[in-house]
């Protein structure tokens, strides 16, 4: 910014306009563009069975008070009542990280909340809906490339260019809708092993596309309640990756792991070994059990699917279906394929 004097013309001095910091200059300053909200989530309390345990705000009422005194300081988050919804709020910010920010305060505040999966803030526009894009643009070693490419296609992402860059790199850029961008940070780091570099920023709205292909795996849901068992995670470990470990509290609808294939299994974690009084060679046998994924916010918030909820505690982070009983899910997506 140039510096101006001021002087009167009358004074011989050198003349020129007033600076805009200048108490001469009373037209204010333009504010800036403010990208839109193009992610939002539904904040409401906590209801799983093991609600309550270690927070000690749990009501909708003061959860809601509390997103809307965030609102008020924040110029790119928006809070909405939701139409039917009970004391569930809808919370529109600009992405993930200004979403995991706001439940990351809260949950250190000593709040119990129960959070649905991002979606995209689409607008209707000329008789068609349209949704967010963004352009995308990665910085990957030579060999990492195909598969990133391959990653972001699968997410509707097009590529726009593709240049060498130093050190044997390439610098890829794409436009993909921002739904598709949804838990790509964990992927974009697994794919790369950590060593590329991603920027994202918010470009237009188009279109809709189409859904996205193979994003995530099926999950093991629990159909029980207990402590879950070693014996039992020691039977079940070929079925997939899980995310509990023995003695931890879970519940019905729980989920529990990620299963190896596509689909959603349920399984009962809690099951414990029948005891007898005949004893042989191999009845205490040791069990090795494969270390579990932890899960954080970050993690689950890119994770969780349509039809699941993530319970957010001051001491813990667990991941559910938003309907926990399984008779109800199953008549459910029964009547979906008719």
């Amino acid at each position: 910014m140039a510096f101006w004097t001021e002087a009167s013309p009358s004074s011989g001095g050198p003349w020129a306009p007033p600076s805009p910091a200048s108490p001469l200059v009373e037209a204010p300053l333009d504010p800036g563009h403010v990208d839109p909200p193009t992610l939002s989530m539904v904040f409401g309390p906590n209801d799983s069975p093991l609600a309550g345990r270690s927070g000690k705000a749990v009501t909708g009422r003061v959860i809601s008070e509390r997103l809307q005194a965030e609102a008020e300081t924040s110029v790119s988050l928006e809070v909405r009542p939701v139409p039917g919804g009970g004391e569930k709020v809808e919370v529109q910010a600009r992405g993930e990280l200004q979403l995991g920010i706001l439940i990351e305060n809260m949950r250190r505040e000593g709040m119990e909340i129960s959070v649905s999966p991002p979606q995209v803030v689409l607008r209707e526009h000329e008789g068609r809906t349209q949704e967010p894009f963004e352009e995308v643009m990665c910085e990957v070693n030579e060999e990492h490339a195909g598969a990133v490419i391959d990653a972001m296609t699968r997410r509707q992402a097009e590529v726009t260019g593709m240049v060498p860059a130093p050190a044997a790199r390439q610098r890829l850029t794409f436009v993909c809708p921002s739904r598709g961008m949804i838990g790509f940070k964990t992927a974009f780091a697994q794919l790369t092993r950590g060593e590329g570099l991603l920027t994202r920023a918010f470009l237009r709205y188009e279109r809709c596309k189409g859904p996205l292909d193979g994003v995530r795996k099926g999950v093991l849901v629990s159909t029980a309640q207990g402590a879950a068992t070693t014996y039992a995670l020691n039977e079940l470990q070929a079925r997939g990756v899980f995310f509990v470990r023995p003695g931890e509290d879970i519940y019905e609808g729980m989920i529990v792991g990620e299963h190896s294939r596509g689909d959603d299994m349920d399984i009962n974690p809690t099951r414990e070994k029948k005891l007898t009084n005949v004893r042989s060679v191999m009845a205490d046998e040791k069990m090795f059990l494969t270390p579990p994924r932890q899960l954080t916010l970050e993690d689950a918030i890119g994770y969780v699917a349509q039809d699941e909820l993530i319970e957010v505690t001051p001491t813990s982070i667990r991941l559910r279906k938003a309907t926990l009983d399984s008779n109800l899910r199953s008549n459910a997506a029964k009547r979906a394929k008719r």
